[in-house]
């Protein structure tokens, strides 16, 4: 996550923890692809089998050879999904009290605990689970980890659902000005369109 620096006069950010922000975003990703509800627009039924294999792999990036689920972790990931969605959900709502009570339990059953790591060639940087836990558990604590992250913030305004018709998929506003309320382009389009429409047409 970014911080605030100021050093002789001069205020920027400097970016800490770009991993952190990467989960988050990963999270959101994988919550818009194996839950159901609506998207842009239309109805959207959660995916099985191989096509949720393919969704979690859209979703989550894969660092080693050894990262590549099998259909049995992508269906473990997905179960931890829906719960995170339900975060979400209430944050969404307003209710960051029960928000930050369900997302401390997930932590807890996840075995979230920070672990300091190194693959991939990358420098040592920060996970939040057991350097063994097993894969769907391992970014489960992860996720749930980097959301409240996002709970714990004065930011937490930038994280809901899309504000689109017909549309609850999640977005996350990682931007400087932190104007987002749409989970795609594809969305704020249609909100702009109907708006552009409804001004046309009135006396």
């Amino acid at each position: 996550m970014a911080v605030t620096l100021v050093e002789k006069g001069v205020t920027g950010q400097v970016d800490f923890d770009s991993h952190t922000s990467g989960v988050v975003e990963w999270a959101v990703a994988l919550l818009n692809e194996v839950t159901p509800g609506e998207r842009h627009g239309r109805p959207f039924a959660a995916p099985t089998g191989d096509a949720l294999l393919a969704a979690v792999r859209q979703a989550v990036p894969e660092f080693r050879p050894s990262d590549v689920p099998t259909q049995a972790q992508a269906a473990e990931l997905a179960e931890w999904a829906a719960r995170l969605r339900h975060v979400v959900e209430l944050v969404d709502t307003g209710d960051l009290d029960t928000a930050c009570t369900e997302l401390n339990r997930i932590m807890r059953e996840s075995n979230a605990v920070p672990t300091l790591s190194r693959h991939g060639g990358e420098p040592w940087h920060l996970h939040f689970h057991s350097a063994d836990a097993a894969w769907a558990i391992s970014w489960a604590a992860s996720m749930a980890t980097g959301l409240a992250v996002v709970l714990g913030n004065a930011a937490v305004e930038r994280l809901g659902l899309c504000n689109a018709p017909a549309c609850d998929r999640v977005y996350i506003d990682l931007s400087r000005n932190g104007t987002r309320r749409f989970c795609s382009t594809a969305c704020q389009n249609r909100v702009k369109a109907a708006a552009f429409r409804a001004r046309r047409a009135a006396p």
